[in-house]
């Protein structure tokens, strides 16, 4: 699945979209049935910011991370959507035998 990057106020490097890249595999270990996703990357003023939005089947989950670095902003990002997936898959699941 590809992912499509956008940048606010900086430049998307190729360490930025690589770094996403390994982080969101760990995500579709969780659920593959993921459709599209979509990153933004922003500064506002000593803030870094980065937002991901995916897409599954009936939903789109959103998620954010804020940091005074990029990096530990994705970490943040990755780590709340992570959540996010796996409790949706939870809830999909039939708790009635």
């Amino acid at each position: 699945m590809k992912i499509n990057f956008t940048g606010h106020g900086l430049e998307i490097t190729s360490a930025l979209r690589q770094l996403v890249e390994n982080k969101f595999e760990k995500i579709q270990r969780h659920f593959d049935h993921i459709t599209s996703a979509h990153v933004t990357f922003s500064v506002q003023k000593l803030e870094n910011i980065a937002e991901m939005k995916i897409h599954v089947p009936g939903h789109q989950l959103h998620a954010t991370g804020k940091s005074d670095d990029m990096y530990k902003a994705i970490d943040e990002m990755v780590n709340s959507l992570d959540r996010q997936i796996v409790k949706h898959k939870e809830k999909q699941k039939e708790h009635h035998k």
